[in-house]
């Protein structure tokens, strides 16, 4: 019902001023307790999913997304459809507003950024990942291309959405979860062609600048912030 009523809001309440609006978090808030220090799994997806020649992306190293975020350069670039699984230094909790924030490399363009998008799944023992629900908004009649920008209002539970040092927030609550251990982030892709698509909770498309047959190509993970915890020890 939570996501149902989170649905009505961005598609009838004009999008008003909230954690999933125009702005994340800075990466200076005091609000953040922690950052990811381990990686449990890197796998690159191609620079061009519809090529079955195409290299995968290769820009970066997963460590690069460990601690707090670097900026523009300090990443790790998944390609399409590529994935990276990072864990922490003891558990994310559940508690009133955001628990955690991802962070991407994108860049304002007025009110428009460049984003590239990703799906954000948790899990508490590192086998079962539950993904967040999501929403994009963007219109499907036409493919965004490589250097376009999306309106950050019409994208729900999506990392990627805010430009470089915000980091887009995500409640546990949302993925049904009192705790997590491990946060896995998963290019989203961006293309509108049937094979290749990648669908949000609705169902729907989600469109975001594609072709990126780079070695950045896909989502370009900076950082992940931990605002609530429980760390290891006493």
């Amino acid at each position: 019902m939570r996501f149902v009523l989170a649905l009505l809001s961005l598609s009838s309440v004009a999008r008003a001023a909230g954690p999933y609006d125009a702005h994340g978090i800075p990466a200076s808030s005091p609000s953040f307790r922690g950052w990811a220090t381990g990686v449990v799994q890197l796998s690159r997806g191609p620079q061009r999913i519809d090529d079955p020649f195409s290299p995968p992306a290769t820009y970066g190293e997963a460590s690069w997304a460990l601690g707090a975020p670097g900026g523009t350069y300090d990443v790790v670039s998944l390609g399409d459809g590529g994935s990276v699984t990072l864990s922490f230094d003891g558990l994310i909790v559940d508690r009133p507003g955001p628990d955690f924030a991802v962070f991407e490399n994108g860049f304002w363009s007025g009110v428009r950024v460049f984003a590239e998008l990703a799906f954000v799944e948790v899990s508490a023992d590192g086998l079962n990942f539950v993904r967040f629900p999501s929403v994009s908004l963007t219109q499907v009649a036409e493919q965004v291309p490589a250097f376009g920008t999306l309106e950050p209002t019409e994208i729900y539970n999506l990392a990627g959405k805010h430009g470089q040092l915000e980091g887009t927030p995500f409640d546990l609550k949302e993925a049904g979860l009192r705790s997590a251990r491990y946060v896995r982030v998963v290019d989203a892709v961006g293309s509108l062609q049937s094979a290749f698509r990648r669908l949000d909770s609705r169902g729907m498309p989600i469109n975001d600048p594609w072709t990126t047959p780079f070695s950045t190509g896909g989502f370009d993970l900076d950082a992940i912030g931990v605002i609530h915890s429980l760390r290891k020890g006493p």
